[in-house]
């Protein structure tokens, strides 16, 4: 069943009208919903329009199977399980700025990149546009806060799910929702070349984020074989299109793995292909790169880069023109990054099965 909170209130109305009920019942529905009060919890609606929905749509939130709290900073892992038993992973951080939520986009990934532990069972299926909005409300009701930013960089390719991801973006921002501003929203891609253009054209001031990590072809498409089918150059003229269509400077993750892709000879040919492919003479793009120590997924074998590699890196591409930045780690006690709470849950299961 379609889950409640993808209905735009046009479409609650449609949903009301199905089942007897007057159109300002969408209205009210809506607003209640978005503040996190779910359909069995409602005082002004009967129980047998309850009970009609309930037939008819998924009116649940997201329930927390599993919560970790980090000692260190304050950092939220939730498990979150799905009506239909699926488990997805949701984090919230506290930022001096306010608190951001780093959701998931589908059960699984097919992508394959290499680093990754939410894409090692591959893709279950989408999330619907309610499911990953309901993250942030489950959230936020659990916590007690009001979450003002949003990354799409957890579980999933949101790029992947594009109609659901968009419907999201639209359904999160809305005013009379939990009005979230697009300002406040982060996309991230491993690069779905063809997607990156229709979402240009949307103009939705969103922030992009492209997981790079890599600048040669060869080494890129070993550990992240979305490169096969787009190249670094592709992904690159997509990029500059999407600047020049938005105005909004996209942010480029690069995660450093000792002894593949952190050595000062790849910081140069990674600033030399950035500002040839991004910058001219009539065009002053400006470039972002986030770094990021990569986290160990014990099927990968990958192991973060050192601090003085780090810092080399960063110092390199300062020195070629190319703002770095290094993120800040965060949850660091509770294995914060996407996809390890998961596998977890999904290795338990199979354990109490056998």
């Amino acid at each position: 069943m379609k889950n409640i909170l993808s209905y735009t209130p046009d479409e609650l109305k449609s949903l009301m009208a199905s089942i007897g009920e007057p159109s300002y019942r969408a209205s009210q529905i809506f607003s209640q919903l978005h503040k996190g009060i779910t359909v069995a919890q409602m005082t002004n609606v009967g129980k047998v329009t309850k009970s009609k929905l309930a037939s008819m749509v998924d009116c649940d939130l997201p329930r927390v199977k599993r919560k970790l709290v980090s000692k260190i900073d304050g950092t939220v892992k939730y498990l979150f399980e799905l009506s239909d038993k699926n488990c997805i992973e949701s984090v919230v951080m506290e930022y001096k700025h306010g608190h951001t939520i780093c959701v998931s986009s589908q059960v699984g990934c097919r992508m394959g990149c290499k680093f990754c532990a939410s894409t090692l069972a591959g893709r279950v299926r989408d999330l619907e546009a309610g499911e990953i909005l309901g993250q942030i409300i489950a959230a936020q009701r659990d916590l007690g806060i009001r979450i003002s930013n949003v990354v799409m960089m957890g579980i999933g390719e949101p790029l992947d799910n594009y109609d659901n991801t968009v419907k999201f973006l639209q359904l999160v921002n809305r005013d009379d929702g939990i009005n979230i501003g697009y300002r406040h929203i982060s996309v991230s891609t491993c690069g779905v070349v063809p997607k990156i253009y229709e979402l240009a054209k949307l103009d939705m001031p969103i922030t992009l984020s492209i997981s790079l990590h890599a600048s040669l072809d060869e080494e890129r498409s070993e550990i992240m074989p979305v490169n096969k089918k787009w190249g670094v150059s592709e992904l690159l003229l997509a990029c500059r299109d999407y600047y020049n269509a938005t105005g909004r400077r996209i942010s480029f993750e690069y995660t450093l793995i000792e002894g593949k892709n952190d050595s000062v000879d790849k910081a140069v040919h990674l600033a030399d292909t950035l500002n040839g492919a991004l910058r001219t003479k009539k065009d002053t793009m400006p470039i972002h790169v986030n770094l990021i120590p990569v986290n160990e997924v014990e099927e990968s074998g990958f192991k973060p880069t050192g601090r003085d590699s780090l810092k080399r890196f960063a110092e390199t591409l300062e020195n070629k023109g190319i703002r770095a930045t290094v993120r800040r780690t965060l949850g660091s006690d509770i294995n914060a990054s996407c996809g390890q709470l998961r596998r977890e849950d999904s290795k338990t299961n199979e354990d109490s099965r056998d």
